[in-house]
């Protein structure tokens, strides 16, 4: 089935998304730095029940970084006006992994939705806190050392001091893989995002959502995906053996299947 690349524009920024398959829309969000292509099998594999819509978040993929750093709740309202222009009043699905979950949760949290939603799938999803381990909070309260000086600063000067600091070799080693590896706009996005949890949150929603993890998942461990599954009114998980984070690369067969059937429901 051949697939469809458009373009949306959102507050003056093209984004990319690509379109395969036929029937009610499912919104299929990638990981952080991800895109599209990677979530593209998947999508395939699942043209027959939906058509399938792939959006290419700012800063990855075909879509570019955003002028701005941007929060979780700037990409929850991105999808929120997508799904709204394009969709209207019809209901669509969800199939969301790592990132993509955390931008659902936030769209699900918010008091006043405007788009409406069935089904929805999330599959090794972000947002809930993560265990913290010595190493992680040795790394903080170092970076908390080393800003202390730069608050002697002037208030003028203190932004050009702190920017030389995140620029030493020191202070990029204190950050995550995914840190280390962005700069300007995305870097902060980045802080802005993995610091927004959703664990009190959870409570409130009571939408139908199946977790489908993998059961060797590092990035989001399962005992996430217990405590979302706990947290949350209407959910249901199901692990899958020998998968990792992107379980729907690690057993395709076996993840396909399951999120057919549940869709098909």
């Amino acid at each position: 089935m051949d697939v469809k690349t458009e373009q949306y524009t959102y507050n003056e920024l093209p984004v990319a998304y690509y379109t395969v398959g036929d029937g009610k829309p499912l919104i299929i969000l990638h990981g952080w730095g991800s895109s599209s292509e990677v979530m593209m099998p998947l999508a395939k594999k699942l043209s027959a029940l939906r058509t399938c819509v792939l959006i290419d978040l700012p800063g990855f993929g075909e879509t570019p970084e955003p002028q701005d750093p941007w929060s979780v709740g700037d990409y929850a309202d991105l999808i929120n006006t997508f799904i709204s222009e394009k969709y209207q009043e019809l209901p669509v699905d969800f199939l969301v992994h790592s990132f993509g979950g955390r931008i659902l949760l936030k769209i699900l949290s918010q008091p006043h939705r405007s788009i409406k939603i069935d089904k929805m799938i999330i599959t090794g999803g972000a947002g809930l806190k993560p265990k913290r381990s010595l190493s992680f909070h040795i790394k903080r309260l170092t970076a908390k050392l080393l800003k202390m000086p730069v608050k002697l600063v002037i208030p003028s000067k203190r932004e050009a001091v702190m920017k030389r600091l995140r620029n030493t070799s020191v202070w990029k080693s204190l950050g995550s893989s995914d840190y280390q590896k962005l700069s300007g706009v995305m870097r902060e996005t980045f802080v802005k995002s993995v610091t927004e949890f959703f664990d009190d949150k959870l409570h409130d929603i009571d939408d139908e959502l199946l977790l489908l993890w993998g059961k060797d998942d590092s990035a989001t461990p399962a005992d996430q995906a217990h405590r979302m599954e706990k947290g949350l009114i209407n959910s249901a998980l199901v692990e899958i053996e020998d998968a990792g984070h992107y379980a729907f690369l690690d057993q395709p067969a076996r993840f396909t299947a399951i999120a057919r059937a549940y869709l098909d429901a």
